[in-house]
């Protein structure tokens, strides 16, 4: 499941809406919305991301998280290395590996240093992600 995909079953259930339901309204079958919230379709594109947003009827903050939200949910990352450190394609790939295996916890204990770790080093990240776009 991606993060997308399990904010959109939590609105729906909240709602008591069916996959079908919902499905009917938003003019896409029932398997798609199925794969979308069980991540075995890439996220949806924006005008899709604003009909959800419409079927919710939600605003502001919450819209804005289902689109952030739909931005870091594609299910088949490529991470590309090139031009990185050999230690760099080392780490993409040990994850690659080793993710399945990983429990909840341990991914969370993850997520939670990389991103503190990102955000303490915020400037120097940023301006070597505009270097590799350049």
């Amino acid at each position: 499941m991606t993060p997308f995909g399990e904010r959109i079953r939590q609105l729906r259930q909240s709602r008591g809406a069916s996959q079908k339901e919902m499905a009917a309204a938003l003019n896409v079958s029932p398997a798609y919305l199925s794969a979308l919230e069980h991540g075995r379709r890439s996220p949806p594109n924006w005008a899709m991301v604003q009909k959800i947003i419409g079927y919710f009827n939600v605003i502001w903050d919450e819209a804005d998280e289902l689109q952030r939200l739909a931005e870091i949910s594609d299910p088949r990352v490529v991470v590309n290395t090139a031009g990185l450190s050999d230690k760099a394609t080392a780490l993409a790939n040990l994850l690659a590996r080793n993710i399945a295996t990983l429990d909840d916890a341990q991914i969370d204990e993850l997520f939670r240093r990389l991103e503190a770790m990102l955000e303490d080093d915020g400037s120097k990240t940023s301006d070597a992600a505009r270097r590799r776009r350049s």
